[in-house]
């Protein structure tokens, strides 16, 4: 039993005081992209964090007070650690805990079914050291019913009770002592690279195994954002997750498949969506690409065709979209292959240079970046392959990846046949870019003001 509740289970009336108070310690597993940025806001409000992760070189830096993601700065970990805020691969301190949040990768499979093992290794590491009045939240991206049928089970199996909503619950019984682990899923609402919406100002979405659990993490997340949305089951947040990332892969797919009719028929896609734009009502600008990336747009709508699956229904619509963005690397490759030859130079044998490898403009994160599939795309074509990236000095082995490459420097871009812009980075001078290079194949529209032959808008 931890310090805090020595004796006996609290009752939620005291756990929400005890959030009151930011005598709370919060507990999160994974210190990556979604769970770090979270732990730096608990600390700043005054919450005591321990962070939990299985890679040791991330304990030891956030403990010796360094940041390994571009956008935090060192200076914000070492203000963390002065307000408390530790780092240790031992599940067993979240004992010590009032709230743990799992905040942990859900990717795919290569044959588009979820990988949940982080989810079900992290739960069942916790499930020994958790006890009765706690509260465990899921943040990471799933289809909807995995709190409940694998989260839920797997507590379960490992000796906790869980509190769950019965027939005619409208409330919970504040003063009556917590006989189990609240549980809840809150769904991460990361946003790299914006730089403009406060972390704290986007809305966070929850809902409980239970009305306590729903009240705990209304109380806990609240005191941090400065709004929340309580949700009548966990599976209904899931599916608030989905919904949100599934209808901008919608739209995406849209308009990538419009740029491709419009590259034939001799229009500017861009000047269309910038027409369309000024339409004060019934739309919104989406914008075509070398495909899509990071870890919940490309994820996402085959998340929720595999469970339509399950359940014996079909999501034609959905799983089009995913393929059509799936396909835009390719596309791509296609674009050079063709622009080689009329300039008299086969692609195989050819040598390209991608500038940018990360998912999206100005981030340090290769999530399932296009890039990476261009990358190899071009290499099984026959294609020398270099890349440049301001955020990646070198990059070495991912899950999907194994480069090993440094970044070419900027002063070799006249000696490549091609170069494919993927990643429309601001640091970059794209009429300098352009000056020097033989080939320039734009899928940004980062040259849209340039009037040059050697460049080629795809």
């Amino acid at each position: 039993m931890n310090a805090a509740f020595p004796l006996a289970a609290p009752t939620l009336a005291a756990w929400l005081q005890q959030v009151a108070a930011r005598e709370t310690r919060v507990g999160i597993v994974g210190m990556g992209y979604v769970g770090l940025p979270l732990a730096l806001l608990f600390s700043t409000e005054g919450f005591r964090v321990t962070g939990f992760d299985i890679d040791r070189a991330k304990v030891d830096a956030l403990n010796a007070g360094r940041s390994y993601i571009q956008r935090i700065a060192p200076e914000e970990i070492v203000a963390a650690r002065a307000r408390g805020l530790t780092a240790t691969t031992d599940f067993a301190e979240a004992s010590a805990c009032e709230a743990v949040l799992i905040c942990v990768p859900t990717p795919l499979r290569e044959d588009h079914v979820p990988d949940l093992h982080f989810v079900e290794d992290t739960v069942t590491a916790l499930a020994p050291h958790l006890h009765a009045g706690q509260l465990l939240v899921l943040e990471s991206t799933t289809y909807p019913g995995t709190t409940e049928e694998l989260v839920v089970p797997l507590l379960e199996r490992g000796g906790q009770t869980v509190l769950k909503k019965r027939d005619g619950d409208e409330a919970s019984e504040e003063e009556v002592p917590l006989a189990g682990l609240m549980v809840a899923f809150s769904p991460e609402r990361e946003d790299p690279g914006n730089t403009t919406t406060p972390r704290r100002d986007i809305p966070k979405v929850l809902g409980g195994m239970d009305p306590a659990a729903t009240a705990a993490a209304a109380a806990l997340y609240g005191s941090i954002f400065t709004r929340t949305v309580a949700m009548s089951s966990p599976a209904a947040a899931e599916m608030t997750k989905l919904l949100e990332n599934i209808y901008r892969v919608v739209n995406i797919a849209l308009v990538n498949e419009l740029k491709q009719f419009c590259l034939v028929a001799g229009i500017d896609i861009w000047e269309v969506i910038a027409a369309a734009s000024t339409k004060p009502f019934g739309f919104q600008a989406f914008y075509p690409g070398p495909g899509i990336g990071g870890h919940c747009i490309p994820v996402d709508p085959f998340y929720l065709s595999w469970r339509a699956g399950q359940m014996g229904l079909a999501t034609r619509f959905i799983e089009l979209a995913g393929e059509v963005n799936e396909a835009m690397p390719g596309f791509v490759v296609e674009t050079a292959r063709r622009a080689l030859a009329r300039a008299g130079q086969p692609l195989a044998g050819a040598r390209v240079l991608l500038l940018g490898i990360a998912y999206k403009r100005d981030i340090d994160d290769l999530r399932e970046s296009p890039a990476l599939t261009i990358f190899d795309l071009l290499r099984q074509a026959g294609a020398t392959v270099a890349y440049n990236d301001p955020y990646f000095p070198s990059i070495g082995h991912g899950r999907k990846y194994d480069l090993r490459l440094n970044s070419t420097p900027l002063t070799e871009v006249p000696g490549f046949d091609c170069v494919i812009l993927v990643t429309d980075h601001t640091a970059y001078d794209y009429p300098a870019l352009v000056a020097a290079s033989r080939l320039f194949i734009d899928t940004r529209n980062a040259t849209g003001g340039l009037a040059a032959a050697n460049v080629v808008r795809c």
